[in-house]
């Protein structure tokens, strides 16, 4: 009672309220209590890279500039109306059944039947009875009027898109045209002949296929879908039937170009991840193999294995001697043996074009300063009056520059695959400083806007009136599943002629994608975690029985197991691992990514090369069926579709986080499901109990 009394005049005037039979650690009181302590202002509490736009539309500038389109949704699946509707079904003599003495004892007595009850009375069988009922139910339900819709995702998103105008008209099957015959067959042969576009490919067959006219401003499109809709096709098909429109014209410009460097893109797509990249890459080639176009990915795989120059080691010497004669000689080993490689398309990082634009180590010394100023500071302070004497003795490192191998004035087309990432602030200063040296190189410079006012930028009218927008001198094409506020205001600011295409079920899951919440037991949260596992492989061997015909292995289940943290994912992989369960751990620092290609991801990645045969393929003690990583491979990638679970162990840090993990499954229109771990009592029941409502949001 002591402690009652301190912890009141702890909390001032006011906490009378609370009694001790009211004050409790319980998770579920701690959520209403911060639902309740919101700032008055109204103002959400996440930072705008994490919030999910509330609505496309365009704001500022933009209202009068951009434009908003959304594909209509397909008409959905409707049962035809019950025949019978309300009439209980003709009653059927059954011949009587003897009693044993327990039934009989177990069976209620009957009340006599009163002048209220006659209709009662006529209704012997208590399944018939039970069944009126349910349809009288039914039919109170339905009389009643609808009611209004509450989203749980508060000021994430607003789900409703009656502001928005529709997209009408869009083409319902791939064909030529718009399509070039050879892209069309190359489209037919990786998807199908009976293949037909997703919403936002068909926004796209609309709208990017038009030809530029000379003078007429470059195109500036945002395609916004829900994941595993398609988008990767949404925006190649448009850039390769450009490029190879365009070829002769383009050979003849580069032709007469003073470039001298080895490589002179077209097109440019960016991604997140190398993973990501490799994959783009891959899929771009298989789509312009009939059209031959030349695609290349800025990845580690790719450099050449050949000597930069030929000779010997003795023929080194004599150049190192023949160098050492003149006191002011300098030794240049030259790159011209690399050649001139023609490339149309070129998918990267943002980080590795800019080190092929400007040269490796352009950032090098920047870097090192910004080290030297963390690491060293301290001790500069304390040595003050050494380091004066130590300057003329110590010169200043120097760093080396790498000549550029790629130049950018031929760039027509850029694509921001993922742009919620790469212009996150995590992305955004190199990706912004690759589209300014682009625009640079191409004749018309624009303005590289710091960081920090970006992030300072209100979107109100008063401001961005004074906001210069920016128009690049090229097509310019951005791609997401989720737009959180930052990107949008960023959008309605700087580019306000933009149009965006959305499709209908924007930031919400595959509906082919089920969800499942299952809750810890309280003890070690690795074994819940294979308990979950190995149930879903005794379902694969229970269909495996029941549809088999013939001796064979049983085909388990691949899975995507995603967490939070790089000591988690090392920490289950090594419990799985002993536990029989052969698993992949990739996180960013791991040394599989460092190989320059995706092979660290082979079995779970989707390709096209043959499937894996042999003894032991279907053995989870010695092939990997769990691949187990972070948010690293939630970007894009495109999954095998033999992996229909996802697994989200940790709770998810914001729902954008969400609807990229539990987007690798489903995809396509492919059966999936995301399996949610979380507290059903007990200390953190409350904070699962708001995931369960915002999954609700997003599945619907």
């Amino acid at each position: 009672m002591a402690s009652l009394l301190a912890l009141r005049q702890l909390l001032g005037p006011g906490s009378s309220e609370i009694t001790s039979s009211q004050f409790h650690t319980s998770s579920v009181v701690l959520a209403q209590l911060r639902r309740k302590s919101k700032k008055p202002n109204g103002k959400p509490s996440s930072p705008s890279r994490t919030r999910l736009a509330k609505s496309l539309q365009p704001t500022g500038k933009a209202k009068r500039l951009g434009k908003l389109e959304i594909a209509p949704a397909r008409p959905e699946f409707k049962r035809d109306a019950v025949p019978h509707e309300g009439l209980a079904p003709q009653q059927r003599e059954s011949p009587p059944r003897r009693r044993t003495t327990s039934e009989s004892r177990s069976i209620p007595q009957r009340r006599a039947p009163n002048d209220d009850a006659d209709a009662e009375t006529q209704i012997k069988n208590w399944a018939i009875k039970a069944h009126s009922e349910r349809v009288d139910r039914r039919k109170a339900v339905a009389r009643q009027p609808p009611m209004a819709q509450v989203n749980p995702l508060e000021e994430e998103f607003d789900l409703s898109a009656s502001a928005a105008s529709s997209s009408k008209d869009l083409p319902t099957r791939f064909s030529s045209p718009p399509l070039l015959p050879g892209l069309l067959q190359s489209l037919q042969e990786t998807l199908g002949k009976e293949a037909r576009p997703t919403a936002i490919q068909a926004s796209s067959m609309k709208h990017l296929f038009k030809e530029h006219v000379e003078g007429e401003k470059y195109k500036q499109f945002l395609l916004a879908s829900e994941t595993g809709s398609g988008k990767s096709i949404a925006y190649l098909l448009p850039v390769l039937q450009d490029l190879k429109r365009t070829e002769h014209e383009q050979s003849n410009a580069v032709a007469h170009h003073s470039s001298r460097k080895p490589l002179n893109p077209r097109a440019l797509v960016l991604a997140p991840t190398h993973e990501l990249t490799r994959q783009l890459a891959s899929f771009a080639k298989s789509l312009s193999h009939v059209i031959k176009l030349r695609v290349m990915c800025a990845s580690k795989a790719n450099t050449p294995s050949t000597a930069r120059s030929s000779g010997t080691a003795s023929k080194m010497k004599e150049k190192f001697e023949e160098a050492g004669v003149a006191s002011d000689a300098e030794f240049v080993i030259s790159k011209s043996s690399r050649g001139s490689r023609p490339v149309d398309l070129l998918v990267g990082t943002p980080m590795k074009l800019l080190e092929m634009e400007r040269g490796r180590g352009w950032n090098w010394e920047e870097r090192a300063r910004e080290r030297a100023m963390r690491i060293g500071k301290a001790k500069s302070e304390e040595h003050e009056d050494v380091k004066e004497e130590d300057e003329s003795k110590e010169p200043p490192r120097e760093f080396w520059v790498d000549e550029p191998e790629m130049g950018l004035e031929n760039v027509q087309w850029v694509v921001v695959d993922e742009a919620d990432v790469l212009f996150d602030p995590d992305f955004q200063e190199s990706t912004r400083m690759l589209l300014a040296d682009i625009a640079t190189a191409r004749g018309s410079p624009v303005p590289v806007i710091p960081s920090s006012a970006l992030s300072s930028t209100p979107d109100s009218e008063a401001t961005t009136t004074t906001i210069q927008s920016i128009s690049y001198p090229f097509n310019f094409l951005l791609t997401s599943a989720t737009i959180p506020t930052s990107l949008a205001t960023y959008l309605s600011n700087y580019h306000p002629s933009l149009t965006r295409l959305a499709s209908p079920r924007l930031h919400h899951l595959p509906p082919t994608l089920r969800t499942e919440h299952t809750s810890w037991t309280g003890g070690n949260k690795n074994a819940d975690i294979e308990r979950r596992i190995r149930r879903v492989w005794a379902e694969d061997a229970l269909v495996h029985s029941k549809t088999a015909t013939g001796p064979g292995p049983i085909k388990l289940s691949k899975l995507l197991v995603f967490c939070n943290k790089r000591s988690k994912v090392e920490q289950l992989a090594a419990f799985l691992d002993g536990r029989g369960i052969k698993c992949v751990a990739l996180t960013g620092g791991a040394e599989a990514r460092k190989r320059g290609s995706n092979h660290h991801l082979d079995g779970f990645l989707k390709t096209g090369g043959p499937v894996l045969t042999g003894p032991g393929v279907c053995d989870p003690a010695q092939v990997p069926h769990v691949l187990i990583t972070t948010s690293l491979l939630s970007r894009g990638l495109d999954f095998s579709p033999t992996i229909k679970h996802v697994f989200i162990v940790d709770e998810p840090r914001n729902m954008i986080d969400f609807l990229h993990r539990a987007g690798r499954a489903g995809r396509a229109g492919e059966a999936g499901k995301v399996v949610v771990f979380g507290r059903a009592k007990g200390r953190g029941s409350g904070r699962t109990e708001e995931v369960k409502q915002r999954v609700r949001a997003v599945a619907g």
